[in-house]
């Protein structure tokens, strides 16, 4: 594995692990992908790094287990937005 890539998946791990953050959000903060933070996370930090990457799966696995009230409260706030002629970008 290159060396830039091995860099880059080791400062998405510790990113995702220290912010909590999402896929996405660590997607736009290294201006890459989401299918290349997901695999980089997933796949190929374990290789690298095993208890880093046992550190960003319980953060995936507690994303994923809130992402439907996430997305509720984001529909819930659009609706709320329309209904008071709030215009969004």
């Amino acid at each position: 594995m290159r060396t830039y890539i091995e860099e880059r998946t080791v400062a998405l791990g510790e990113y995702i692990s220290d912010n909590k953050c999402t896929v996405r959000e660590a997607a736009k903060k290294f201006g890459i992908s989401k299918s290349t933070v997901h695999k980089d996370v997933t796949q190929r930090l374990k290789k690298i790094n095993s208890a880093l990457a046992e550190d960003v799966a319980s953060v995936l696995l507690e994303n994923k287990n809130e992402r439907h009230i996430r997305g509720g409260n984001a529909t819930k706030e659009k609706y709320r937005t329309i209904k008071n002629g709030i215009k969004t970008a």
